[in-house]
């Protein structure tokens, strides 16, 4: 069940800003528990290197590749990377992202800019990169991690890049999904709601509450309707699904990891 020995997976934004679980580091961890292969990618080689001690720590296969997402050359490079160790690329998860925030009027234009490239134009690297390797190969499963920002409104936050990348990151899931469904490569995407992560005290901590921690976490979690935030764990669950066989049958579509916040209309 879920079973993925034999496969190689790319993950990317395979680090964490901080200490603990990050969606990234859950995910290739998770996938190489099942027993992937797992290259893990970011731009922080250092943040990789703990991932890849957590990961052989319980005897499982993975390797560190120093990459960004926003360098088509480095990209190519760190695919070819891949095949040069493993022999294959399976699965790939693009994991890259962040937000910031500012709506239309007051979001400076380079800010924008670095949203939409930090957001989907990774996406849209990673995808380019690979999707002619796995047709190659005869298929092949991709994940792609958007946001509950690319569905709706965020009650009291204003961030229009985030929002507008994020929901960008969902139809290229989409589009991409048929243009190989008869290719043998699967398209999906996992879209995450609040989740208690390193990023929270990293960095919402200071955007949105004035460092006060414990209002924060209060405030997101009685937000949600289930009373918590999620885990990075929710999201690699998800994800693990969607990568393996058992999803064989589904592309074009996204699995939505929020405790029911999308279906509350708060």
């Amino acid at each position: 069940m879920l079973d993925l020995t034999g496969k190689t997976a790319i993950v990317t934004g395979a680090g964490s800003v901080g200490p603990g679980w990050g969606n990234g580091r859950a995910t290739a961890t998770l996938l190489a528990r099942q027993g992937a292969a797992v290259l893990l990618v970011d731009v922080n080689e250092a943040a990789a290197d703990e991932t890849r001690a957590a990961i052989e720590a319980e005897g499982n296969s993975c390797a560190v590749r120093c990459c960004d997402m926003l360098d088509g050359t480095q990209v190519q490079e760190m695919v070819q990377a891949c095949i040069d160790r493993f022999g294959r690329v399976d699965i790939l998860v693009n994991n890259v992202g962040g937000s910031e925030p500012g709506d239309a009027a007051e979001m400076p234009e380079a800010v924008w800019d670095r949203q939409i490239d930090f957001n989907l134009k990774t996406v849209f690297l990673g995808c380019k990169h690979v999707l002619p390797l796995m047709e190659r190969q005869g298929g092949g499963a991709i994940v792609n991690v958007a946001s509950v920002a690319g569905l709706r409104n965020i009650r009291g936050r204003a961030h229009v890049g985030y929002s507008a990348s994020k929901a960008g990151v969902i139809q290229f899931s989409r589009s991409t999904a048929g243009s190989y469904a008869q290719r043998g490569v699967r398209c999906n995407t996992v879209v995450p709601g609040l989740m208690h992560t390193p990023l929270v005290e990293h960095r919402l901590l200071r955007q949105l509450a004035g460092n006060d921690a414990e209002a924060l976490i209060a405030a997101r979690n009685a937000a949600v309707p289930m009373g918590r935030m999620g885990t990075a764990w929710d999201v690699a669950h998800a994800v693990l699904f969607l990568a393996s066989d058992e999803a064989a049958y589904i592309t074009g579509t996204e699995i939505v990891v929020d405790g029911g916040y999308s279906a509350a209309g708060l």
